[in-house]
């Protein structure tokens, strides 16, 4: 990417989808199953993962259905080749997603989790989100305060008042479907735990 600037997740390494951590184990599962639910609903056959890191959704929605295919990108060339490794099975690009390396219209369904509330130009990525996307978006965020709060308890980034490191926008689920109406013609959102989870159609198509 030409600019880094536009895009960095910094600080946060911690990694939820391996933790032990019985309940982080718990929130994870009633994520995947609020994501589940939602691939239940529509109709697609091509998904890609804007954003992907590691690639662990993006397996999470290879194994739901093997019928899919299931692609992912994301900035770092180093996390690429460690979701390559991690996941041979699925096609795996760098990539910024203000920049997404795809034609028009490519997949049914573009999934972008835990990615806007890093970026400084969220609204330039939704227009790339939505190009690249046919039919639907998943795009899910940390449910704020509640995620704030969450740190807090667990005594960590104290000095930050729960902020995790490299989030520089906050969204609840009313700023959130403000923003993606911009761009969307219909925005369901529901909570998962410290996540918003929203589907979005395309209103192009």
């Amino acid at each position: 990417m030409k600019n880094s600037k536009l895009y960095s997740k910094g600080g946060n390494i911690y990694n939820k989808y391996t933790s032990e951590n019985p309940i982080v184990k718990f929130m994870m599962k009633n994520f995947f199953k609020r994501v589940g639910s939602i691939l239940d609903s529509v109709k697609i056959s091509r998904v890609l993962d804007a954003g992907c890191g590691e690639g662990y959704l993006a397996q999470h929605i290879k194994d739901y259905s093997n019928e899919l295919y299931v692609e992912g990108v994301d900035l770092s060339a180093e996390i690429i080749e460690v979701a390559r490794r991690l996941h041979p099975q699925i096609k795996f690009s760098v990539g910024s997603v203000y920049h997404l390396p795809y034609f028009d219209n490519s997949f049914d369904l573009v999934v972008c989790s835990e990615v806007l509330e890093h970026l400084e130009y969220p609204e330039k990525a939704l227009e790339e989100l939505k190009r690249v996307s046919k039919r639907y978006c998943i795009i899910t965020v940390p449910h704020e305060p509640f995620w704030r709060i969450a740190n807090i308890m667990r005594l960590s980034y104290l000095d930050k008042l729960g902020n995790t490191p490299g989030h520089i926008q906050h969204f609840n689920k009313k700023t959130l479907k403000k923003l993606l109406e911009k761009y969307f013609k219909e925005v369901e959102i529901e909570t998962s735990t410290l996540w918003l989870i929203s589907l979005c159609k395309n209103e192009d198509n």
